[in-house]
Parts: structure tokens; C-alpha cells; sequence
């Protein structure tokens, strides 16, 4: 069943003049982005509840599963709508991982999580390097597919040439081909959705972990995008705007090249702290 992602709405548009002499104010059709709840099981228990762009809820689901450490590097073996009972009941916002019973019993995360991050602190770093390995050396980072891929993305965002309201990440190889793209409104649900396609193997020549291979993200580099990025094993994440320091942290911690203010052909290398 197709979701609707957007929703056209009348807004009263407000337009100045060069000199701000005269405005002129007139109402017309707008395309706004859809932000609904989505309750993520795995087998059968309730992990989280994510604010999301309905479309590709399995792959979100899937993705969350994974880097979050839920999974505990067992297969997926099913993702349905709604564990006990209709799909359109529940309308298509309840999606049920499953392992077969196999993954580690999961422990819900307190509160909703919202569409912008769900970290609880930076007392998580120290279990995250706890949980994952820091990453293989790659080969040396190829700086004209760094400058060059937020133009590469910006081909497949539909829904923000659209809406100019949502975050986009994308999966790329050694050579720039973008070989994944998908759009949210939370930035961190992009991500897992992307991750999500990966594992679900819906992508061709990618799989997890995805060593060799990038990961775009619109916006900021947070503490959570280095997260999933190490969780799935990509070797380099791209950025359009700055990390946070907690994130170059972590990112150098993992091994995992991290670039920000990527726009353009000019960026800046936040790790390694030397290329």
C-alpha cells in the first residue's frame, strides 16, 4: 500500500520588493512533508517509537534494529506490519522485526524518540566502544568523491525539491556512485533506512558491514550518525554541515573518516586527525 508522504495545504505567501517599499500577500497550494509515529518491535517487543516520513517503514525498522546493537549479529529473518492484529487498524505504524526469537531479549528505550536524535548522552559513547570494534584501516580516502558527492545526492531528493523540509542520506561507493538514497524528515530515520535497504539486501554491490563504502548525510554530523555509520561498518561518513566534538571523538575512536562542511569542493577532515 503506498503511504502519503506529503500533504498540499493553503498558506498565505508573504513577498517583499528590493526596497521593501510594497509586499504583496496572496494565497496559494504548498507541499508539506507528512511526520507521523511509528512503533518499532522486535519479535513482538516494543524497542522505540520514531517520528517518520512514512515509505520504506521496513527498512527503518531494520536499520534501527541493527544500529542499535539489537540485533546482536543475528539475521532478520521477517518484517510485517503490526505483530497481533490489522496492519490498517493500527494504520501501517507498527512494524515488527523478526529473528525468530533469536536476538538478545531487547530493552525499550525510555520515551518517544523525536525526529531529530535519539541519543540520551554522551555516557553511551563508552558502551558503544564497548559494543563495536574499531573498524579495518581503507584505503586512502579519495578527496575528489568527498567534494563531489553532495551534488551527486541532490539527484535523488525528490521530497526536498519538493517540501525543502527533509534530511537525506545516501549510501556511495569508492568511486562516487550513489547507490542508495532515501529521505526523512528526522535525519537519523534517513539513515537507518539506507542501512535498513543494505541489510535487507536491496541494494546491489552493498552489503553489511559496508566496508569501502560512504555514507551522506544531510545536516549536522551528531554523535548517533557516527553510531550508525560504525554499527553498519561503512568506512567514511560525509557531512554538509559541522560534527559535534563528541562525534570527531568517536569517530577517530572507530577508525571511520569523518568530513563536514561538505559543500562544494572544499571540506574539512575531522578524522583521522591526519590524513
Amino acid at each position: 500500500m503506498a503511504r502519503r508522504r506529503t500533504e498540499r495545504m493553503i498558506v498565505t505567501r508573504v513577498e517583499g520588493s528590493d526596497d521593501d517599499s510594497t509586499r504583496v500577500v496572496n494565497r496559494r497550494p504548498d507541499e508539506l512533508i507528512v511526520e507521523e509515529p511509528m512503533s518499532i518491535q522486535l519479535d513482538g517487543t516494543l524497542v522505540s517509537t520514531t517520528m517518520r516520513t512514512p515509505g520504506h517503514d521496513y527498512e527503518l525498522a531494520v536499520g534501527f534494529c541493527l544500529t542499535d546493537g539489537l540485533l546482536a549479529g543475528h539475521p532478520v529473518v521477517g518484517v510485517r506490519y503490526c505483530a497481533d492484529g490489522s496492519a490498517v487498524d493500527s494504520e501501517f505504524n507498527i512494524v515488527t522485526v523478526e529473528t525468530g526469537g533469536r536476538a538478545p531479549a531487547p530493552t525499550p528505550r525510555l520515551g518517544n524518540v523525536s525526529s531529530s536524535c535519539g541519543w540520551c548522552g554522551s555516557e553511551q559513547l563508552d558502551d558503544l566502544c564497548a559494543r563495536l570494534d574499531p573498524l579495518a584501516p581503507g584505503a586512502a580516502v579519495d578527496l575528489d568523491v568527498i567534494g563531489s558527492i553532495a551534488d551527486r545526492v541532490l539527484h535523488g531528493q525528490g521530497l526536498f525539491a519538493a517540501t525543502g523540509s527533509v534530511h537525506a542520506a545516501a549510501a556511495f561507493d569508492a568511486s562516487g556512485n550513489v547507490l542508495v538514497t532515501r529521505e526523512d524528515v528526522g535525519r537519523h530515520n534517513a539513515v537507518d533506512k539506507v542501512i535498513g535497504a543494505i541489510t535487507l539486501g536491496s541494494v546491489s554491490g552493498a552489503t553489511v558491514p559496508a566496508t569501502g563504502l560512504g555514507l551522506f548525510v544531510s545536516g549536522r554530523a551528531s554523535i548517533e550518525m557516527v553510531q550508525k555509520a560504525w554499527a553498519a561498518g561503512f568506512s567514511t561518513l560525509v557531512a554538509v554541515s559541522a560534527p559535534t566534538a563528541l562525534a570527531v571523538d568517536a569517530a577517530r575512536r572507530a577508525n571511520l573518516v569523518l568530513a563536514g562542511f561538505v559543500r562544494g569542493t572544499d571540506f574539512n577532515v575531522y578524522a583521522p586527525e591526519r590524513l
